[in-house]
């Protein structure tokens, strides 16, 4: 299973902040999760933006890092401030 947090608005996207879930098969690196999420929630874009980054352990990594079901991983919207 993997943990995975959802921040800022798309805590909001998923009409939740986190949840477990055992990953398909075909989601084996973090685009694919990506795509997965995109899919799942129909969420019109909002995970595919380059601005999302994804954490994996606490490290936020690039779209080609390989992923495993035990891992913590976490969408992070662009943090805007003033």
């Amino acid at each position: 299973m993997a943990d995975i947090l959802y921040f800022g608005r798309l805590s909001d996207v998923t009409g939740k902040p986190s949840e477990s879930v055992a990953l398909p098969s075909n989601v084996s690196h973090a685009r694919d999760l990506r795509s997965w999420a995109e899919a799942r929630f129909q969420a019109e874009g909002v995970f595919l933006e380059p601005t999302v980054r994804i954490a994996v352990n606490g490290e936020i990594v690039d779209d080609a890092h390989p992923l495993a079901n035990a891992n913590e991983i976490a969408f992070m919207p662009p943090v805007g401030g003033g």
